[in-house]
């Protein structure tokens, strides 16, 4: 006879209220009283962690590609930060991840705080779906072509200009021709589900998750073409620094830096490994949208009944 593998799941919170923390207890407890283990993802601040008898007692892992080996799913209890650094660890094991929402807005998380015992649930269950993210996996090199950094985002990479009192220098290149050459505080290489975050807030269009396409939004950029383009997900986009400006970063996800020197290259490709994502829900990315941005619907109809 087989032995039947025990069920195990990272549980990642944000632990910067004691909300938060009581609803990781509550977790890690349901789940704990399913037969089901629990991996903590450890803390720098133990102490808060250790208030709660329940986490006390858990096994820690630290944040690396090896944090979720042997898991089921990673779970995140928080807002969209929380999600990015969860997805990290998920990522890396090819599982999926569940996001409930214990932030602000929290577009990547699929549930809301009210509703996590229903949430658990269904995780317990194993009834919930599984749906793939584009992802973008991410090159940087120096003028002479040595690789300095590479990987990848759920969101976005950002090419932002580390010197405040000027502009960054750049080119911009789609399928290794060059679109426009521009002063600007940096650009944006997103894919669809980066594009309500950073890529949104910098004037970039609101994209369908369902779409595979590559979305470059520049950032205050100094040029008479300064439009958000989209591309196809098969395209290569290449930013270049010019070897007389400033010093830049590249940020992906938000966490995850890699220097660029003057003169450096960042290439941007569709990723070749997506993220898993849990879906709780049938609902449409319409509905999570007027939601999560409140927008007003009053006096909307819908399409008048067939005769």
């Amino acid at each position: 006879m087989t032995a039947t593998l025990q069920r195990e799941i990272l549980l990642v919170p944000h632990t910067s209220r004691a909300g938060n923390l009581e609803a990781a207890a509550r977790t890690a407890e349901l789940l704990h009283n399913a037969g089901i283990n629990v991996r903590l993802l450890d803390q720098l601040d133990r102490a808060p962690i250790n208030a709660f008898p329940v986490l006390a007692g858990l096994d820690r892992v630290s944040h690396g590609p090896e944090a979720a080996d042997g898991c089921e799913l990673v779970l995140v209890l928080g807002g969209d930060g929380t999600f990015l650094r969860a997805a990290d660890m998920a990522h890396a094991q090819d599982i999926p991840v569940l996001g409930i929402n214990l932030g602000h807005v929290g577009f990547l998380a699929e549930w809301e705080a009210e509703s996590l015992e229903t949430a658990i649930n269904r995780v317990i269950e194993k009834s919930y779906r599984v749906e793939d993210r584009m992802t973008i996996d991410v090159t940087v090199m120096s003028d002479t072509g040595d690789v300095l950094g590479t990987g990848w985002a759920l969101n976005e990479v950002s090419v932002e200009n580390l010197n405040r009192r000027g502009v960054l220098d750049a080119s911009l290149e789609v399928d290794k021709r060059p679109v426009s050459s521009f002063g600007c505080d940096g650009v944006l290489i997103s894919t669809p589900t980066g594009s309500t975050a950073y890529a949104f807030s910098a004037g970039g269009p609101v994209m369908w998750p369902e779409l595979d396409a590559i979305l470059v939004v520049l950032n205050n950029a100094h040029a008479l073409f300064a439009k958000p383009l989209v591309v196809a997900p098969q395209s290569m986009v290449a930013v270049e620094s010019h070897s007389t400006t400033s010093p830049a970063m590249a940020v992906l996800d938000g966490f995850r830096p890699i220097a660029m020197p003057p003169g450096s290259r960042v290439e941007v490709v569709r990723g070749a490994r997506p993220v898993r994502w849990v879906r709780l829900d049938d609902a449409p990315f319409t509905d999570r949208l007027v939601q999560k941005f409140r927008l007003p619907v009053e006096g909307w109809r819908g399409p008048a009944p067939k005769k």
